[in-house]
């Protein structure tokens, strides 16, 4: 009797503590895309269009986030104001050099060359990009190795505005920092 009881256990810690709904199988690196991009920018649909494209191409593997910021992101009338509280902190963070620009996972591509550059202002960004260069920086990325798979389920509670995020990772290969963070 000691034996089962023992033996239903060690499967019961098993079970609870499998891999739900995250993949176990080694797989490539997904893209975030962030744009940075406003209401009044003109060249801003073109950036839209090349973020569409490469998500259409990569529908499982690309994911788009427009970030309203800066001077282009002024509201135009009521209720035209997408500006997000902290919109200007990632723009600082990136090097923003003007619009439309995104980062792709914010890696740093400067030994790509691809990073946006101003020479009226001097600027140079650090993970900012002009739209020219996303699909080459997405390509790159979308061919290397990832070392752990993230897996998320989300559930909202509209009567008590209550968000619940199920998060499971497993790792497939080894990591080149000491600790990770969620």
């Amino acid at each position: 009797m000691k034996k089962l009881l023992l033996s239903l256990f060690a499967f019961s810690a098993v079970t609870l503590n499998a891999q739900t709904f995250v993949s176990t199988t080694p797989e490539n690196k997904n893209i975030i895309l962030e744009e940075f991009t406003g209401i009044s920018c003109g060249y801003c649909p073109d950036g839209h269009r090349i973020g569409q494209d490469l998500h259409d191409a990569n529908p499982n593997d690309v994911f788009l986030i427009n970030i309203h910021t800066g001077s282009y992101a002024n509201p135009q009338g009521p209720g035209t104001d997408f500006n997000t509280s902290f919109g200007s902190d990632l723009a600082t963070q990136s090097g923003l050099c003007g619009y439309p620009a995104g980062t792709v996972n914010r890696r740093d591509f400067t030994a790509n060359g691809w990073n946006q550059t101003s020479s009226s202002s001097g600027c140079v960004a650090t993970t900012a990009m002009s739209r020219g260069n996303w699909t080459s920086a997405a390509n790159l990325m979308l061919t290397e190795p990832s070392p752990v798979n993230v897996g998320l389920q989300a559930s909202v509670d509209m009567a008590t505005n209550t968000l619940t995020v199920d998060v499971e990772v497993y790792y497939t290969g080894s990591q080149t920092i000491s600790s990770n963070a969620l």
